[in-house]
């Protein structure tokens, strides 16, 4: 989970939230369900030119982030188009889920999908505030990601003399209490689930899944 790619999530879950908030875009139809959406094979972004990001690209990228089974009903949002702006809504969906394409700003290829609790998660982090979820919320990121800090919530890059941490292809549990260090590594390089953010109340469990 990086700052980059939830800067705005705050302003998102007006949109997510609300019982009838307007659509700011309407993209055309997504790709054939019959049609896998891609997945990546390195989570660094192809060297060369960037894809043609039309609204179609952006939902099938997105899509690709979580299971079909999740990824098909779910609300796709787009980055805001500037800085301080709003995200817009590319597709409604009609599940709790909520999806996004590939941050441009991170090295990596990086789409996601949120439940409603892990949206509550995002938006009390933004905030700075103590998340008090009631229940965990879950994330996925099948495509993988980058990561600023594994340690520092708020790191917008990484600490000097450091780089950027590639995620593998992972789903993401927020806790509605604490984690136990003793059940779960903080270490993300020894190949099974890790807490980032410990001892913050941003702590939150990643979870390889291949």
């Amino acid at each position: 989970m990086r700052l980059a790619a939830l800067a705005w999530l705050a302003i998102l879950g007006v949109f997510i939230l609300a019982p009838s908030a307007p659509a700011q875009v309407q993209a055309p139809a997504p790709p054939s369900p019959t049609t896998p959406p891609p997945r990546s094979t390195s989570p660094l972004k192809e060297p060369g030119l960037p894809p043609a990001r039309t609204n179609a690209w952006k939902i099938r990228n997105a899509m690709s982030a979580a299971p079909r089974a999740i990824a098909k009903d779910a609300t796709i949002m787009d980055w805001a188009t500037k800085e301080g702006g709003e995200p817009m809504l590319l597709r409604k969906g009609s599940n709790d889920w909520t999806c996004l394409p590939d941050d441009p700003k991170t090295p990596g290829n990086d789409p996601m999908c949120l439940d409603k609790n892990a949206l509550a998660w995002a938006q009390a982090w933004m905030t700075k505030k103590e998340p008090k979820l009631t229940q965990p919320g879950i994330g996925y990121m099948l495509q993988g990601g980058s990561d600023a800090s594994n340690t520092d919530p708020f790191a917008t890059q990484p600490a000097s003399g450091e780089k950027w941490m590639s995620a593998p292809p992972h789903l993401m549990i927020f806790p509605a209490g604490k984690l136990d260090p003793n059940v779960y590594k903080t270490d993300p390089h020894q190949g099974g689930p890790w807490i980032m953010w410990a001892g913050t109340p941003y702590e939150h469990l990643m979870v390889p899944v291949k």
